[in-house]
């Protein structure tokens, strides 16, 4: 199982959101690469960014301090927030950064996530973040009313490989993730990879989600609050 480190970024701040509201943001630190050194010193070689400016309003407001740590670290980044069309994808591919995550483009622009898709292949994650069941976008603000079989098989059918799904109710919370979704998806789907965010606060979660086969995790605020140690997280890492 791959854990993955998450830099949530906030006007150029590493912050967590409570279940994706804005007005209840903590910051951790003032300096996004003084964060991720922390990550690579302690040996993992990929973590997860989220540019919540731009997942609000659809402009890279962090994408300097994104490309600070790819150049000065030589960390891999997978990085969502504000792509809302093909020429966005392939910017910042260009840029450097390994893997994009999309999500609303998906629902409002799906040609152009369609051709992301064909065109730079694994290098494509969708973010598919699930409110009470239905596929939420636009930073969490509205959500898709089709089932999650007519939304992912045009996708499939298209060389979707992996998916980051959150569960925002569970979002940076430390109530544990919705296991028995991640359970369910991937029983539903078995010709993807599902990477689970939201919720995880403790080694048991780690524990759990590695015993269910899942192919990857997101560690935020767990870490972040002392709940669950650098140490603890590379134990459950095997790639």
């Amino acid at each position: 199982m791959k854990v993955i480190p998450a830099i949530d970024l906030l006007d150029g701040k590493v912050v967590r959101l409570h279940k994706g509201d804005y007005d209840e943001a903590t910051i951790y630190n003032d300096n996004p690469t003084e964060e991720a050194r922390k990550f690579k010193e302690a040996e993992f070689n990929h973590i997860h960014i989220v540019d919540l400016n731009g997942a609000k309003e659809g402009t890279f407001v962090n994408l300097k301090q994104i490309k600070k740590i790819i150049s000065e670290l030589d960390l891999s980044v997978q990085t969502g927030g504000g792509i809302r069309s093909y020429g966005d994808a392939k910017m910042l591919l260009e840029q450097g950064i390994s893997n994009i995550i999309c999500s609303s483009m998906a629902v409002k622009s799906p040609d152009d996530w369609l051709n992301v898709l064909e065109d730079y292949g694994d290098s494509a994650i969708l973010g598919m973040d699930l409110k009470e069941g239905k596929v939420a976008y636009g930073g969490w603000l509205e959500t898709l009313d089709k089932s999650l079989e007519g939304f992912l098989a045009p996708m499939i059918e298209r060389g979707l490989s992996t998916i980051l799904c959150t569960d925002i109710s569970k979002d940076g919370t430390l109530e544990g993730p919705n296991l028995e979704l991640y359970q369910q998806l991937g029983k539903q789907f078995p010709q993807l990879h599902f990477i689970a965010s939201g919720g995880v606060s403790n080694a048991n979660d780690l524990n759990v989600l590695e015993k269910q086969d899942q192919y990857g995790v997101v560690v935020g605020r767990a870490y972040y609050e002392g709940k669950l140690s650098l140490e603890e997280m590379l134990k459950y890492h095997s790639g």
